[in-house]
């Protein structure tokens, strides 16, 4: 790992009290070797969708499925840890790249050969349960005490729907800016100068003159010099993931929501504001850095991809998710950092996401399955994914865990939970039906923006006319 600056164990120490007050208690829900713990009572047993069956001895094998590979160690650790627990019960863990592997779910799912328990995420979920495909697991976390207090903020709340439960939160994520130290000391740029930068859709602010600083051409000249080629640079101030579609997590949210603009009106909305001339104006100031050269261009970053662009060293900054924390400093042939978001019009904002396990509903080992998603959920499970220093977990206590393995790796982490921490700053994921038509639609409507081919009014308020007609 390369070395940058250490979290101070002030900050430590403050985000564990914080973040314990925002989640309440990091009690761990019942041990999933247990099968007594029906004795909570038949009224705990029942839900809108049904009651559980009694507890049963759990047996068999239980197949998993993930698509992050980072992850992977730690969750084969719980895996071992459960069955060693567990002897009853074999967990097979499988994993697959992102698109593979949301293929091979649905394919899966139709054909019968879909996974007892897989990593689900929250645009894909809505949609697997409309289709009644996924196990209501509310009455057996009432059947078996779990407490839903144990996970920080409202990210129990996303995976619930009408009294029934589809999920239990496993991690949490925020955006931040990954920067090239090379890049910042050759430009004389320091990381205090990242986290005081403003930014506005009109003129981008000192933001936006930072991006032309850091972007170099093939001879030397930056972006703000009269002499800069733009057909010809060697380093793009900023690189972003490709397109972002209709949610842009790590592309452009972070801007959008500065300004005012919101997706929609909360949870399982049926009405999207895309064509919102505050978003219109961030998608088009996107564009327009692009053409200028200080973003690397959209058909370029679709070839390459945003991470491996900037780990090959093509540009000076890099929007991505704390998961992305591991690869980037890891895979990096320079120094990785990580500073705050630019502060827009209202302030720093990211969006705060979290995965949850789901149960397939065509399982044939349902309670073991829930066993292991159980305990995927629990404080002992989270303890052990934080100490892998991969992600954030949902449980305090793993937060805590996280925060001191990348402080053993000299990763300074604070960009993201600084975020996390910071009064208004973060907004949930936009839940909604339609998930899969809402990106058919926006993919690329968003592309032809930032490619040049549409200005944003226009093709934003096409295309946010065909996602409002999905809910009507």
């Amino acid at each position: 790992m390369k070395n940058v600056r250490l979290l101070p164990l002030t900050i430590l120490l403050i985000l564990s009290m914080v973040l314990a007050a925002c989640g309440g208690n990091s009690s761990a829900p019942a041990d999933s070797s247990s099968s007594d713990t029906a004795a909570a009572g038949s009224d705990a047993a029942s839900s809108d969708s049904g009651a559980a069956p009694d507890a049963a001895e759990a047996s068999g094998t239980v197949t998993y499925w993930l698509w992050d590979s980072l992850q992977l160690p730690a969750y084969q650790k719980c895996a071992d840890d459960f069955m060693a627990a567990n002897p009853s019960i074999t967990i097979e863990i499988t994993q697959s790249g992102w698109d593979d592997y949301w293929s091979n779910v649905q394919t899966g799912m139709v054909a019968g050969t879909a996974p007892d328990v897989f990593t689900d995420h929250l645009a894909k979920y809505p949609e697997f349960a409309a289709k009644g495909q996924l196990v209501d697991i509310q009455p057996y976390a009432e059947r078996d005490g779990v407490s839903l207090d144990a996970y920080i903020g409202d990210l129990a709340d996303l995976w619930a729907r009408d009294g029934a439960r589809f999920g239990l939160p496993k991690d949490w994520d925020t955006v931040a800016i990954a920067y090239n130290q090379e890049a910042l000391d050759a430009a004389g740029v320091t990381a205090d100068d990242l986290n005081s930068l403003t930014w506005n859709p009109e003129d981008g602010g000192s933001f936006g003159e930072m991006l032309a600083q850091l972007t170099v051409d093939a001879n030397g000249n930056n972006g703000l010099s009269a002499d800069f080629d733009k057909s010809n640079i060697t380093q793009y101030g900023f690189i972003m993931d490709a397109n972002g579609g209709a949610y842009g997590q790590t592309q452009w949210s972070w801007l959008a929501e500065t300004t005012g603009w919101t997706y929609n009106d909360g949870l399982y909305d049926t009405k999207y504001y895309y064509d919102d001339p505050r978003f219109a104006a961030t998608l088009q100031w996107v564009a327009d850095q692009m053409a200028a050269g200080f973003i690397m261009p959209e058909e370029q970053v679709s070839s390459l991809g945003g991470s491996a662009a900037f780990q090959s060293g093509q540009g000076a900054l890099h929007a991505n998710g704390s998961w992305m924390i591991g690869q980037l400093t890891s895979q990096s042939p320079f120094t990785v950092g990580f500073a705050r978001l630019p502060e827009g019009p209202e302030g720093r904002k990211s969006m705060f996401n979290g995965l949850a396990d789901s149960i397939w509903v065509g399982s044939e080992n349902t309670e073991a399955a829930w066993q292991w998603v159980k305990y995927l959920a629990s404080q002992e499970c989270a303890d052990t994914v934080g100490s892998y220093g991969v992600v954030f977990p949902a449980q305090q206590s793993g937060v805590d865990n996280a925060l001191a393995a990348y402080e053993e790796r000299g990763l300074d982490v604070s960009a993201f939970t600084e975020q996390a921490l910071e009064e208004g700053g973060t907004f949930l994921f936009p839940v909604t039906d339609h998930a899969s038509e809402v990106v058919a639609i926006m993919n690329p409507a968003v592309q032809s923006i930032l490619l040049g081919q549409s200005d944003a009014e226009s093709a934003l308020s096409t295309a946010n006319a065909e996602v409002n007609a999905l809910f009507k």
